[in-house]
């Protein structure tokens, strides 16, 4: 895991409970914890992607100046890379996980979205020939 911070991607996800979600990313997807300030905010790292996992308490929560509170869910995602998608859902299912559709194929491979404990989605996806 790197400390440079100009060495990773940042995504930002909103999430109505940190501590869930940090167990959500470490022990389903393979993410390492590397600050916890719950419940405002969190941060994992899974390669060179680091995920901030934002609470309302957090900064990133605080309303807009119109008035719109930042809030989990939508259909911008995370693209994460598996080997085997049928074990990875298989698996996943069993732990309990929700996902939005099943597993969809297209000419680039296999896709399903995975959501997060706040709702945010995962897409798992598994390349062609693979």
């Amino acid at each position: 895991m790197s400390d440079n911070l100009a060495e990773l991607v940042n995504v930002r996800y909103m999430v109505e409970d940190v501590d869930a979600a940090v167990d959500f990313y470490t022990k389903h997807l393979g993410f390492t914890l590397r600050m916890n300030a719950a419940p405002a905010f969190a941060d994992v790292v899974r390669g060179k992607l680091r995920l901030l996992l934002s609470g309302p308490r957090s900064s990133a929560g605080r309303p807009m100046p119109d008035g719109t509170v930042p809030a989990p869910g939508g259909w911008n995602r995370i693209h994460l890379i598996v080997s085997d998608i049928a074990a990875e859902v298989d698996q996943l299912r069993a732990a309990g996980l929700s996902f939005r559709n099943d597993i969809v194929r297209g000419p680039g491979g296999q896709q399903i979205l995975l959501e997060d404990p706040s709702g945010n989605v995962v897409e798992l996806f598994q390349p062609a020939g693979q």
